[in-house]
């Protein structure tokens, strides 16, 4: 822990800046305040009948003002011409009419003449720039999709690229992506070019996070790994992510607030040459010279004295003759030790760490309290959760941990179905203690899969994962939909899902305490639980496998020769 990995540390939480303050965007850009059926000035009525124009509809239980009706806007121009009054016409039935009111019983019509929208929260969204509303609103949560889907092939692409070409190119080329296009967001003339523009923004988003952890989690070694990945790292994130809701809060307009998103990026650049390449990457591609010449700068750094050879002759040999080799996506699933872990992982994330978080960011917007303040406590419980995750990480078991998190959020956000409707602080409570047990095991499960992943395809491993998660996020927007059926449905979806990633690590192999894989022969055998009676067959071809299992590279070489 010398003035190398001090710097080390620090650079890399700086990076991940950019990313941490996008995140959010989605829900403050395409936020959609209250609206309903704009009546012109040109219609010549009175303000008590401009008001009367708009229907009450029951929402809840409670009227409410329609958002995509009015009266027929002709024949309120003719009573309000004869001099009727819209309270007099609300007290009078007609034979045979509903008892609320001749003027409830009026023709109706679409808005013709556009939405008047709120402007409590916001000055202007996405949303009613665009009027993605009533007939349109299918587009908000399709503009949501395409988002998650940029972020989507940006894992996948970078994932293949940082481990054929580096991890520090893939960094900031993510970083780069961030700040152009948040930039360029905000010159969308119109929906179609903003969809466009904010899937290329998409891009960057997560793909910048698994670098820099994946940077972190090969330069760095020991406790100061579990510090970066379990703390560090995402202590930053989550305290960037609480600088949007400020942030929206002071600029109201959603494209002076995307100029704003591109300026993190932007002081990031500085940053390229302070972050190094990472060691095991290079020797991992056979470049035994730069990965030398690295650890040489940082004993330099550290004032302390490098041994005369770095990288034994076995060791270098077999890092040479894979210098040639290259791995793909298909890698992930040829073996089938490799595939068992993988899918695991793959649904894990899609469960866990992404319907359940963003699920929760959705609903939110469900919820009473100012917009503002909920979203900026549902980030500021993150920094607990990460801190508790780290505290795991330190001292139990991977499986274990995960467990555990992962039930106390489930739990939680099962009974809320108890306490929605009566006990809005509660509530509120069992939120943030739903969102600390989710973010909780999101940081044990990101740790753990990066332990789990071998050197030579863990950026791959790591993004592929990231890439299901985008997956799981690309459906969360269309959770709200569920609320149409039962307000509850969201909070109980997100808690079965909770569960089911619960399920799946118990069949995962345990990390804890063990080295790095760097092959993907070395990586840990995946266990099954078995019944005491059950036949004891497959427990030893188990030790079997193990024992057939080459260990690390100087004992294949030695075996060879």
């Amino acid at each position: 822990w010398g003035p190398f990995q001090r710097r080390i540390f620090f650079v890399l939480c700086l990076t991940c800046v950019p990313c941490g303050y996008n995140i959010l965007s989605v829900i403050f850009l395409l936020a959609s305040p209250p609206h309903h059926c704009d009546i012109p000035p040109h219609s010549n009525l009175s303000q008590e009948w401009i008001q009367a124009s708009i229907p009450a509809e029951p929402v809840a239980g409670q009227p409410e003002r329609s958002s995509c009706s009015r009266y027929e806007l002709d024949l309120v121009r003719n009573l309000s011409a004869m001099g009727a009054s819209p309270n007099w016409l609300q007290n009078q039935s007609a034979p045979g009419s509903r008892p609320e009111g001749l003027l409830s019983n009026l023709r109706r019509e679409g808005c013709r003449d556009g939405w008047s929208y709120s402007t409590e929260y916001f000055q202007s969204t996405v949303v009613t720039e665009f009027d993605l509303v009533c007939s349109e609103q299918w587009k908000q949560p399709l503009t949501s999709l395409v988002y998650f889907l940029g972020g989507l092939s940006g894992c996948f692409i970078s994932g293949l690229i940082s481990d054929r070409f580096g991890r520090k190119p893939v960094l900031f080329g993510s970083i780069a992506i961030l700040s152009i296009f948040s930039s360029a967001v905000a010159f969308a003339p119109s929906w179609p070019v903003f969809t466009v523009l904010f899937f290329m923004l998409g891009l960057g988003q997560i793909s910048c996070y698994i670098v820099v952890f994946v940077l972190g989690s090969e330069i760095l070694v020991g406790s100061s790994r579990i510090l970066f990945s379990s703390l560090g790292q995402p202590f930053v994130y989550s305290f960037s992510m609480m600088l949007l809701p400020g942030t929206a809060y002071l600029v109201r307009s959603w494209r002076h607030l995307s100029l704003i998103m591109a300026v993190p990026g932007l002081a990031c650049i500085p940053l390229w040459w302070l972050v190094p390449e990472s060691p095991r990457w290079l020797l991992s591609r056979g470049r035994l010279q730069e990965a030398e010449l690295l650890l040489r700068s940082a004993a330099l750094e550290n004032r302390v004295e490098a041994p005369p050879v770095i990288f034994l002759p076995p060791k270098a040999e077999k890092a040479e003759a894979h210098q040639a080799e290259s791995v793909s996506f298909l890698d992930l699933v040829k073996t089938a030790k490799i595939r068992h872990i993988t899918l695991k992982l793959w649904l894990i994330w899609w469960f866990s760490t992404s319907v359940s978080y963003f699920g929760l960011s959705f609903s939110m917007s469900t919820l009473y309290g100012n917009l503002f303040l909920n979203y900026f406590l549902l980030t500021a419980v993150e920094l607990p959760a990460y801190f508790a995750s780290w505290l795991a990480a330190r001292s139990s078991p991977r499986r274990l941990s995960f467990i555990g998190f992962c039930l106390l959020g489930a739990l939680a956000l099962l009974f809320i179905q108890g306490t929605m409707k009566s006990y809005p602080t509660l509530t509120m409570s069992l939120v943030l203690l739903g969102k600390f047990g989710v973010l909780a095991g999101s940081g044990v499960v990101y740790t753990y899969t990066g332990e789990l992943s071998p050197t030579v395809i863990r950026n791959t491993a790591m993004s592929s994962c990231a890439m299901f998660s985008r997956v799981g996020s690309s459906v969360s927007p269309y959770l709200l939909e569920l609320a149409e059926f039962n307000k509850l449905l969201p909070w109980i979806t997100l808690g079965v899902l909770s569960l089911l990633a619960v399920l799946l690590c118990i069949f995962l192999p345990e990390t804890f305490q063990q080295p790095l894989p760097d092959t993907i022969e070395q990586m840990p055998v995946t266990q099954w639980f078995t019944c005491p009676w059950a036949s004891k067959t497959a427990l030893k071809e188990e030790e079997i496998i193990t024992k057939e299992q080459t260990p690390s590279m100087e004992i294949i070489c030695t075996t060879c020769l």
